[in-house]
């Protein structure tokens, strides 16, 4: 009896090993290309419009063998926000409350539609965007082309509104400007599998 059950969890365990080694060779592990990488913040004040530079973010996505979209995951530090404005970093890193709440992320819920025309891809995608601590469900259009082997480039951009997160637009120079509440996320990024994109 022992030695039966003994051989039910060997093989279950040479299942596993085998379901997940197929898994593996048959999916790719595409990572953010910080060379390839950009990503702007657009808003307004009452004073003149701003735009600030993501200078730093890292990802991973998983396409499995059908190149279809399994996981995405993003990471941006929000002490990489940079605007050239001491001032407005300054109030950037503050309404996030950056000591308790020092990335913003993204991580994939489900790929909406995926609509692939040649080399370019349509695809729309819902996921849990969390920024100053707050998580709410958001979906992004992105248009994406596979530019060599293993490189993916998906270009868009997302409205977004900061009480949407519960943060207060900031204020500066005694509540003379005032940033509006609503800002575009524009994005350029490769996502690469370093093996296959070294082969031309």
């Amino acid at each position: 009896m022992k030695t039966n059950r003994f051989f039910s969890i060997s093989r279950f365990f040479a299942f596993s090993l085998v379901m997940t080694a197929c898994f593996t060779l048959n999916a790719q592990v595409l990572k953010i290309n910080p060379k390839s990488f950009s990503m702007t913040i657009l808003g307004t004040t009452n004073v003149h419009d701003f735009k600030s530079n993501v200078t730093q973010a890292k990802g991973e996505a998983i396409v499995n063998a059908n190149k279809e979209l399994q996981s995405l995951v993003v990471e941006i530090p929000v002490r990489a926000i940079k605007s050239g404005e001491k001032l407005m970093d300054t109030k950037t890193y503050e309404t996030f409350d950056v000591a308790n709440n020092p990335n913003i992320t993204f991580k994939l819920v489900e790929v909406n539609s995926l609509h692939v025309e040649g080399n370019v891809v349509n695809v729309t995608v819902t996921g849990n965007l969390t920024m100053a601590g707050v998580t709410r469900k958001i979906s992004i259009k992105s248009t994406g082309s596979a530019t060599k082997a293993g490189v993916y480039e998906f270009k868009g951009s997302v409205a977004l509104k900061m009480t949407d997160f519960k943060m207060s637009p900031p204020t500066a120079m005694l509540g003379l400007m005032k940033v509006g509440d609503a800002i575009t996320l524009k994005y350029d990024v490769s996502f690469e599998n370093p093996q296959l994109a070294q082969v031309q």
